[in-house]
């Protein structure tokens, strides 16, 4: 991306935000963070980032934040899906309350370009894996509904207002920093108790995982090269794998022996209602695109557990 363009991030306080942000600042881009901190941490930020703490709920708030930036990457959202089981409204207002708020922000400002970090989980319970954009959209919990009503909203403004628009359904994002998901609640259990994990679910429910780095440079890669006015791509990587493996993975990488594993599973064997046993992308629109994932999925488990492991103990 070219150095004189201002871009905005939002949630660049998060997980795949904060990746995003530096990546963006070691290309000497001029980059404004826009985030409330609700799950986004200050030590993520680096240094030659402007940093806004404003929400994106409240309009009057943030309209100004908008103001001569050519290009937003929108990655603001309450990352915990289970959440949305127990608390809806959260995702409700964190996600589609948020990205209409922006939405109507960038038309007032007339900024036409928008990345969107949306997510696997708006094909809920698929027919069979590995699943392409083209399939169907049927999300199962209310995290996945409002990313997939996030679509739908980011589409009408794009063919209403010109703006031009790239939404990104992430598998199972992984690396350094990560502060949630199975392989963060392994590590945390197992640093309580190194005999024993617990398991939610039977452990046979199936995830493609992308390294942090791969999702980063794919996410740069699909933004610089925007001609439509609105496509959605998969952002995985090329296969998939178990929750037991990346248990085993995780007892391997952290040097424990004769760990016993304990499970919790309802439904069909998922680990909380909203989960989905088997889900996976197919990728290879992005792949023609011109970009591969350099990691597998077991690549990309055990190197997060190494990095989470500099940073958890």
């Amino acid at each position: 991306m070219k150095r004189n363009l201002w871009i905005l991030v939002t949630g660049g306080a998060g997980f795949i935000g904060s990746h995003l942000v530096d990546f963006l600042v070691g290309k000497g881009i001029s980059v404004r963070v826009l985030d409330n901190f609700s799950s986004g941490r200050v030590e993520n930020i680096g240094l030659n980032v402007e940093v806004l703490r404003r929400d994106l709920k409240n309009f009057d708030d943030i309209v100004d934040v908008f103001r001569d930036v050519d290009f937003v990457f929108h990655f603001a959202a309450n990352p915990e899906v289970r959440v949305s089981t127990t608390h809806p409204r959260i995702h409700f207002e964190e996600n589609v309350l948020s990205t209409f708020n922006l939405l109507e922000a960038m038309r007032k400002n007339d900024v036409k370009y928008l990345v969107f970090a949306s997510s696997s989980s708006v094909y809920g319970e698929p027919d069979h894996i590995p699943v392409s954009e083209n399939d169907p959209v049927k999300p199962v919990s209310v995290y996945g509904a409002t990313k997939a009503s996030c679509e739908n909203l980011i589409h009408a403004y794009s063919i209403l207002y010109g703006i031009r628009s790239i939404c990104l359904r992430y598998a199972n994002v992984v690396g350094p920093r990560l502060r949630h998901g199975v392989i963060y609640d392994f590590i945390m259990k197992l640093k309580k108790d190194p005999g024993r994990l617990e398991i939610l679910g039977d452990g046979m429910q199936t995830r493609s995982y992308i390294y942090i780095d791969d999702a980063v440079i794919a996410t740069v890669f699909l933004a610089e090269r925007i001609t439509k006015n609105f496509d959605v791509y998969n952002i995985g990587s090329i296969d998939w794998i178990t929750v037991n493996d990346v248990a085993r993975i995780t007892v391997k990488t952290l040097g424990l022996k004769d760990v016993s594993f304990s499970y919790k599973p309802i439904l069909h064997g998922v680990g909380w209602r909203g989960d989905v046993k088997r889900i996976a992308l197919s990728i290879e629109k992005l792949r023609k695109a011109g970009f591969t994932p350099r990691f597998k999925s077991r690549e990309a488990v055990k190197k997060t557990v190494e990095y989470l492991m500099k940073e958890l103990f």
